[in-house]
């Protein structure tokens, strides 16, 4: 595997019964980009993505992350090696507010064993006011302060997205995973989420792997951007490069294109 990898899926595959979701594909994600996965429906992106996010077991190839084969590997244990995702449907804990929703985040904190609750008190106050500092941070960084003490449930879709960003600062996140961060999310909400992944992508160095429909967005995000169809990677590339490819705009549409 090339060191400057973070994923590298080798000709895996995944097969329903009679039905091949995906043949035989294989794709890197650089450390360090913003790396953009499209196609139409049914190209078989979110299998792909489910693989890769330990939700769904390849039929055949493996799937290798930070220079380890995770093939298989159960998204709770691709958390604690620093792989997260968020979700169309953005998931919160809708009585929570916006700040302890970012507290939920981190791991196997003293708080959770009622051992040490009861013999350790001072080390269970100390880590939880570590861990509400960093998430008072993430809420500043993502400019949510004026939502911070609102309940999660109360929040509009743009900013459950972001808050679902904001919970894969609370660790030391190597990859994630963005799930169509568009999704249900209006115009202005959706220009700060852009420029909160290009300023985690270029101040703190986030690598993330994006499967979106919104061909601005990935657009203006992506580089490389990674075209499936019918279960294959057909095309990679630029974006002002994909747009143009007549393989492409076949998939998409249906319809041959002719090339001066």
């Amino acid at each position: 595997m090339s060191v400057s990898s973070i994923i590298e899926v080798n000709s895996v595959s995944k097969r329903f019964g009679g039905i091949v979701a995906v043949n035989n594909c294989s794709l890197k994600v650089a450390k360090g980009s913003v790396t953009g996965l499209i196609g139409p429906n049914g190209a078989g992106k979110t299998t792909l993505f489910n693989m890769v996010a330990g939700t769904t077991t390849p039929s055949d190839g493996k799937i290798i992350f930070d220079g380890e084969d995770i093939t298989g590997l159960a998204p709770h244990i691709l958390f604690g090696r620093g792989m997260l995702r968020t979700f169309q449907i953005a998931h919160e804990f809708s009585h929570m507010s916006a700040l302890e929703n970012l507290m939920m985040v981190p791991s196997d904190q003293p708080g959770e064993h009622l051992m040490d609750v009861w013999l350790r008190p001072s080390l269970v106050r100390e880590r939880e006011l570590e861990v509400r500092q960093r998430a008072s941070d993430v809420i500043e960084f993502l400019k949510l302060s004026h939502i911070k003490n609102e309940l999660a449930g109360n929040l509009s879709g743009g900013q459950k997205k972001l808050l679902e960003l904001g919970r894969t600062m609370m660790v030391d996140a190597k990859l994630v995973l963005l799930d169509e961060v568009a999704a249900g999310v209006n115009r202005t909400l959706l220009k700060d989420l852009a420029e909160n992944i290009e300023r985690m992508n270029k101040e703190l160095g986030y690598t993330f792997f994006v499967i979106e429909h919104d061909m601005d967005l990935i657009a203006r995000l992506c580089d490389p951007v990674i075209v499936m169809a019918q279960g294959e990677v057909i095309a990679q590339g630029p974006m002002e490069e994909i747009r143009q490819n007549p393989e492409i705009i076949e998939a998409y549409f249906g319809t041959p294109v002719e090339v001066a």
